[in-house]
């Protein structure tokens, strides 16, 4: 199987609608989707199927026990951490191709000890004070598609 253009990765996520819209934008940007247990769904469930619809059976994925199994995989590559309380954005990072996109859990975010590591690497999306938080998947298809774009790996057909 070819590199893929991107890993996302979802810490220990818990919606199966959320996995499943993610895993579809995965399969069109050419990124590989790496889910670390545990798991707040089963892979069967049919909300997860029923999001990714038919484009399940196209995903590179993989489950994995922590992040560490990821990084041992793609061991040059920058690991991107969402958060909200980042200083800087996702348009001002540098992506580069087989980069990890690391996104928490929908109501935990991702852990204080993973956060302190290489702060330079937290980027966030501006929000409104109002908003306390924005939904998973929206929030991969946004930084996904801004990195996609930054490494010229936007699929060739569409708008």
């Amino acid at each position: 199987m070819v590199d893929p253009a991107l890993n996302v990765v979802l810490y220990q996520p818990e919606i199966p609608q959320n996995t499943g819209n993610i895993g579809r934008t995965c399969v069109a940007l050419d990124a590989k989707l790496w889910l670390i247990r545990p798991l707040g769904f089963q892979l069967s469930d049919r909300y997860l199927r029923r999001a990714g619809m038919d484009y399940w059976q196209h995903l590179n994925w993989e489950v994995v026990d922590a992040l560490a199994d990821v990084t041992s995989r793609v061991p040059d590559a920058s690991i991107w951490k969402l958060t909200k309380t980042a200083t800087r954005t996702i348009w001002d990072a540098s992506y580069s191709r087989g980069d990890i996109l690391l996104f928490g859990s929908e109501s935990r975010g991702l852990p204080q000890s993973l956060l302190q590591q290489r702060q330079a690497f937290n980027i966030g999306l501006p929000m409104n004070p109002l908003v306390r938080s924005l939904n998973l998947a929206s929030t991969v298809n946004t930084v996904a598609y801004e990195a996609a774009r930054q490494i010229d790996a936007l699929p060739s057909s569409g708008p």
